[in-house]
């Protein structure tokens, strides 16, 4: 009977009506859905809200970017612009210049300069007029007084030879001989000179600008060098016209022959650090059809 009657009792509790506050409320750790607002329900007499279009902004329309087709065929080979300055093109293609060599000024032969004589302090007294002795040589340009010789007479070599001078000061006198007047002066070492007669220790020369005179043997030397009788000469690589430039080479450049064929009409020089193939009759230094070895 006491089971029945606790039964009865927690029966009567379940069933019992809540508080107000316990029916609204939700027990904690439960969860429920949002409560609607006033006029929202079904059938409520609220107009319903009509859903308004959000503004747009304005877009701009961009192309999207296309590489240019490729041309057809193979590339074409670089062409520079000449109007374009010369660092528009690569480093790489651009031509070397030709180096140009300059020749000294005191190439040619060259008159001395005029001894000066004391002012004499007391008026001079006149000398005895005295007859003058004949020279026993002829003069430099005095062709006619012997006959041109093919072997010199000293050395034994023939004639005419070519040299090129030893120092950088040579008197060129108009006879054999100390006693004869210095006509011209030479301040170019290794000028090519050809040697046209022979007295004891004394040469007859003539350069380039066809100048005879006499100097020592000992100022002479027997190198083979030339110098550049055209207004410019170029040093071409080989023996052609359309050979790649090597130098242009001024009028009065000397430099060394190191070989020429007697039927060729190029010889190969050097001047200085460059060498190459000359034309014969741009310098003076060779004679036509002479053969020059190395």
């Amino acid at each position: 009977m006491q089971y029945f009657r606790v039964a009865s009792v927690m029966l009567g509790l379940a069933v019992a009506p809540l508080p107000a506050a316990a029916q609204t409320t939700p027990p904690s750790g439960v969860l429920t859905l949002p409560r609607k607002p006033p006029g929202s329900a079904l059938g409520s007499s609220a107009a319903p809200v009509a859903p308004q279009t959000a503004p747009v902004a304005p877009v701009q329309q961009v192309a999207p970017f296309v590489s240019p087709p490729a041309p057809a065929g193979p590339a074409k080979p670089y062409v520079p612009d000449p109007h374009a300055p010369a660092t528009a093109a690569p480093l790489h293609r651009l031509k070397k210049p030709t180096p140009v060599v300059q020749a000294p000024p005191n190439v040619h032969a060259q008159k001395p300069a005029a001894a000066k004589t004391a002012k004499p302090t007391a008026p001079p007294i006149a000398a005895p007029p005295v007859a003058a002795a004949p020279s026993v040589e002829p003069a430099a340009g005095d062709a006619t007084a012997k006959p041109a010789e093919t072997k010199g007479s000293v050395t034994q070599l023939p004639l005419p030879r070519w040299a090129s001078l030893r120092a950088d000061e040579v008197n060129l006198r108009v006879g054999p001989g100390l006693k004869f007047p210095i006509d011209w002066q030479y301040h170019r070492r290794d000028l090519p000179v050809k040697i046209l007669r022979e007295i004891e220790v004394w040469r007859l020369v003539q350069d380039q600008d066809g100048v005879k005179g006499w100097v020592h043997s000992a100022t002479l030397t027997g190198r083979r060098n030339f110098v550049v009788t055209n207004f410019e000469a170029t040093l071409r690589a080989t023996a052609a016209e359309d050979a790649a430039a090597v130098a242009r080479l001024k009028s009065g450049v000397i430099g060394r022959i190191r070989a020429c064929d007697a039927a060729a009409a190029w010889c190969e020089v050097q001047v200085a650090d460059y060498k190459g193939f000359l034309r014969r009759d741009q310098f003076f230094g060779v004679d036509a059809g002479e053969a020059v070895g190395n």
